[in-house]
């Protein structure tokens, strides 16, 4: 996309979605004074949402607007994440860590004052495993008892699977195996309830596009409820009075706006127009260290950023290709001189210290080895191969990384890569059907078990979009899953890293910090290690 077409957006979002702010207001007020007298918060939020559907989304994005608007059984707490009742105001767990019963909070209800009961958990639990839904987050149930075969279709009888309605207010959760993460991974979407009464009103819950999702018809449960959606623009939530604890909140509102561009970004935010953007410029990093840090906040990050190699398409159907590129890719420098927040170079895909873990499997940077490898596949100096199309979604940073790795294939292997990028929704959709050779991929995973990182790359998992499977690694995913030897489970998932970095389906660059720009006008906010925002619990001043 051009300059001139960038700044003719820019224009017409300026026009469409904040000059509103500006009736009545004097002419040097900014947006961001009038919004603080309103209880309004201004968010950029990066990209224009796919989904609504917290069953269905797999972007953050998405997550960013779906937390605010429901609730799961429990919540986490914004500094440490650890569980806290939420809609389940407490929960028993039985002497063999199986089987959990979740106590409902009375009176709760959806958002158009309809009662949310253990039913409602019940039924959005079936939809979420049912196959039709063809949901990529039907996974994270698996744990429960007979969860995976209804979703696979290998058991049609949902009464077998592992949830059961005792009364109203009362749920029971069995387990395949004891999980000690549970409590805290159940605050996430997949666990998330939806209303089924309304989707049912309005055609088949399980049909993609239904309209439930609208503003005119959605129901949620969470602190805030959606108001408006302009595509392109903006979404605005709303108070919601129905929430168990609306008592609590202080923000009238939150004014999610989709700005892919960083720079138009940064320049909205430094003219009064954002409270909060979703990034910063990497440009622009040490300008506001030394000129405004108290507006620049930089934190540790669960998550990793990496490259997908979609092992279906030539070159990369030859594993030592995968192995040279990944070998060529100067980390160290790359965090250093491109990224420049702290960033950790990421040599394997799991983060170190979690639970003690720390991959004895390595991906070495060795220029040598990595040209030795691409002439042994039969493409000495790069000669021969195919044309190689790296993908990425429209942002900044992503182009500065892309280019800085494509200048250092080309002059150490000599490959040419063309990057192309694409908007966020095309961009996903060709990620999650596999249409590219090379792309961009980040994760960013609740930090409760190492387990959780290397599942994303099981056969069946929704987010694994390489094209890659290995049973000896899915065996071993099921092995780490059963026992509660910790030595034995630390053993079996050096293992699966190892098949891993030899495989090398994808390629880890690094692990991230969130950056992020912040008025000070902003009170209350606590930063943490899955960029929740607490919007429930700021105000502004």
């Amino acid at each position: 996309m051009s300059f001139h077409s960038l700044a003719h957006r820019l224009l017409i979002f300026l026009t469409a979605a904040l000059l509103p702010w500006l009736a009545g207001c004097g002419q040097r007020e900014t947006l961001v004074q009038q919004a603080a007298r309103d209880g309004i918060m201004l968010v950029g939020n990066g990209a224009e949402p796919s989904d609504l559907d917290p069953q269905t989304i797999t972007g953050i994005p998405e997550r960013n607007i779906v937390a605010t608007m429901f609730e799961g059984l429990t919540r986490s707490d914004y500094a440490t994440l650890e569980p806290r009742p939420g809609v389940a105001e407490r929960w028993d767990i039985s002497d063999d860590g199986l089987v959990y019963t979740f106590h409902l909070r009375p009176g709760v209800t959806w958002s158009d004052g309809t009662p949310l009961t253990a039913r409602d958990f019940h039924a959005s639990f079936k939809r979420l495993l049912s196959p039709q839904l063809g949901s990529d987050n039907a996974d994270q149930l698996y744990l429960v008892v007979n969860a995976e075969a209804y979703h696979k279709g290998r058991l049609d009888d949902f009464s077998q699977v592992g949830f059961r309605v005792i009364d109203d207010l009362t749920l029971e959760v069995r387990l395949q195996y004891p999980a000690p993460f549970l409590l805290k991974t159940m605050a996430a979407r997949s666990w998330y309830p939806v209303p089924l009464h309304v989707l049912e009103k309005l055609g088949d819950p399980l049909r993609p596009g239904n309209p439930w999702t609208k503003p005119e018809h959605f129901v949620g449960n969470g602190p805030f409820k959606l108001k408006t959606w302009v595509p392109n623009s903006h979404i605005e939530v709303e108070r919601n009075p129905a929430y168990w604890n609306h008592a609590a909140v202080k923000l009238n509102g939150i004014r999610f706006v989709p700005i892919e561009n960083q720079p138009a970004e940064e320049a909205a935010f430094r003219s009064g127009q954002l409270h909060k953007t979703e990034r910063v410029p990497l440009t622009k990093i040490a300008t506001y260290r030394r000129e405004a840090p108290e507006k620049l906040h930089i934190h540790p990050y669960s998550g990793v950023y990496y490259f997908n190699f979609n092992v279906n398409r030539e070159p990369f159907t030859d594993v030592r290709v995968r192995r040279a590129l990944a070998m060529a890719v100067d980390r160290e420098s790359l965090v250093k001189n491109v990224t420049l927040a702290g960033e950790i170079p990421a040599y394997h895909f799991t983060p170190e210290g979690l639970g003690g873990y720390v991959s004895r499997a390595r991906t070495r940077l060795d220029f040598d080895e990595a040209r030795r490898l691409l002439a042994e596949a039969g493409y000495p100096g790069g000669q021969g191969l195919p044309p190689i199309t790296l993908l990425y979604n429209t942002a900044e940073n992503h182009r500065v990384i892309a280019e800085a790795i494509q200048q250092t294939w080309k002059r150490e292997l000599g490959i040419d890569i063309k990057l192309e990028n694409q908007e966020w929704k095309v961009y996903l959709d060709n990620m999650q059907h596999e249409f590219y050779q090379i792309c961009r991929a980040g994760l960013i995973m609740e930090p409760y078990d190492v387990s959780q990182f290397l599942r994303v790359f099981t056969s069946d998992s929704g987010f694994n979009r390489t094209g890659w499977k290995n049973a000896e690694y899915d065996r071993l995913y099921e092995e780490v899953m059963r026992t509660n030897d910790e030595a034995e489970r630390m053993k079996k998932m050096q293992r699966m890293e190892g098949i891993l970095t030899d495989e090398m389906p994808i390629l880890p660059v690094y692990y991230y910090t969130n950056q992020y720009l912040m008025d000070p006008s902003v009170q209350g906010w606590v930063d943490n290690l899955l960029a929740l925002g607490p919007f429930d619990q700021v105000w502004l001043q």
